[in-house]
């Protein structure tokens, strides 16, 4: 395993409720159950479930096999991802500083530090939009205010004590989501797809941009893994099929239940009480990790950013904007995330797994931000091709092929 005296910026090692950089197998802190829990909590979100009702126009059948193949996709980058990190002991965005040098990687990390507020502001206004429908006292700014505020818990509880807390809330949630799945299941309504079309291609691809919003984030998180590869397969794991179940349900609400409410399905079903739980409790265990890997990718980018304020902060303006902007709609923001990070990804996974290169202690890697910058233009040029299995997947087997030439090149040239 690589280790590391100092942050790959210089400064020396800190804390921030996870194991210092580099710190060694005794040092980590998350047994590979605690990974599992975490990151079930963090599949169960109302933003999930939403993106399951696009997929009604394929049917049923047609729905199901888009979301099984796109997370599928999303699972093999999620674990190689995870793993990475695990191994080298380093945050998501840290890591990155070994393929694109150690200025080269603030481009990923002030993209993810943007994206992070993004989905922090839209996980808190979709759970407030549904918890104000269950309970309408409050109103809109008022469950905004609640939710962040329970961010901000969570936040402040950490990880060294996030795998109790977390248990609790995983258990919590799987018991109300087989509610909510009698519920949206049980409608008593016949399947009845949207006449809108939707390519099976575009389908697949939807449903590997979830994974891949994450794939960023995971890292921060399974550093802290006592056992790295059980700990990335068991978060991959319990993430995928969170997620592939959340799908469901938003499939299941479009074409059973006559609505891609949740909230107004569980209303009617009057269940406004477990609704309640579901909504805020699916918001703060996903969301929470959002703000705080916020703080983590700050924090990369600069040794002298506070980590766990810098998260607390990002909650606090993602409460905010979900209160005063229109942030319903992330079709668009989900094919942006994708368009950055699965070329980035695909040149990681192949530099550092695969080639076992370390460009931590250059300022730049120009080579392979070049080939980053050819698969984030390729991945926009394809999005509206009609692939079978999406535009994801062929960018990434493009990408990661022709990192993997020009290491080669580069290392024959270094020898001769």
């Amino acid at each position: 395993m690589r280790t590391y005296a100092h942050e790959p910026s210089g400064m020396p090692i800190r804390e921030y409720g996870f194991a210092p950089v580099g710190a060694n197998a005794r040092e980590r802190r998350l047994s590979t159950p605690a990974l599992a829990l975490v990151w079930f909590g963090a599949s169960v979100s109302l933003a999930e479930i939403l993106t399951g009702t696009f997929f009604a126009p394929l049917g049923l059948n047609g729905g199901i096999a888009a979301i099984l193949v796109g997370h599928a996709i999303g699972f093999v980058l999620f674990v190689l991802m995870a793993y990475a990190s695990a191994r080298s002991s380093l945050g998501a965005m840290d890591a990155v500083k070994l393929t694109f040098g150690r200025l080269g990687s603030l481009v990923f990390s002030v993209a993810n530090v943007v994206q992070l507020v993004g989905w922090t502001a839209i996980m808190v206004s979709s759970g407030a939009a549904a918890a104000v429908y269950l309970v309408p006292t409050l109103g809109m700014g008022g469950w905004c205010a609640v939710i962040g505020a329970l961010i901000v818990v969570w936040i402040a509880v950490g990880m060294r004590h996030m795998s109790r807390v977390q248990a609790v809330a995983s258990v919590a949630l799987f018991a109300l989501t087989m509610v909510v799945s009698t519920v949206v299941f049980g409608a008593g309504g016949s399947p009845s797809p949207s006449m809108e079309p939707l390519p099976f291609g575009s389908a697949v691809e939807l449903a590997v941009a979830m994974p891949l919003s994450w794939l960023p984030v995971v890292g921060d998180y399974t550093r802290e893994a006592k056992r790295p590869l059980a700990g990335s397969i068991a978060a991959a794991t319990t993430y995928s099929l969170g997620s592939c179940w959340m799908f469901a349900i938003g499939l299941g609400l479009a074409l059973f239940a006559g609505s891609g409410d949740l909230a107004e399905v569980l209303s009617a079903a009057g269940l406004g009480t477990v609704g309640i739980l579901v909504v805020v409790f699916s918001t703060v265990t996903t969301t929470f990790l959002d703000a705080q890997s916020a703080g983590i990718s700050a924090a990369a980018i600069h040794a002298r950013i506070p980590a766990k304020w810098t998260g607390v902060a990002v909650a606090v303006v993602g409460a905010v904007a979900a209160a005063v902007a229109p942030v319903a709609n992330f079709e668009e923001f989900l094919y942006l995330i994708g368009s950055v990070f699965a070329p980035m990804a695909a040149v990681f996974i192949v530099d550092y797994l695969v080639c076992g290169n370390d460009a931590s202690s250059k300022p730049f890697n120009l080579v392979n931000l070049a080939i980053w910058l050819g698969g984030f233009v390729l991945y926009r040029v394809t999005m509206n091709a009609d692939f079978i299995l999406g535009n994801t997947l062929p960018v990434m087997v493009v990408t990661a092929a022709a990192t993997l030439v020009v290491s080669r090149i580069r290392k024959k040239a270094q020898k001769a």
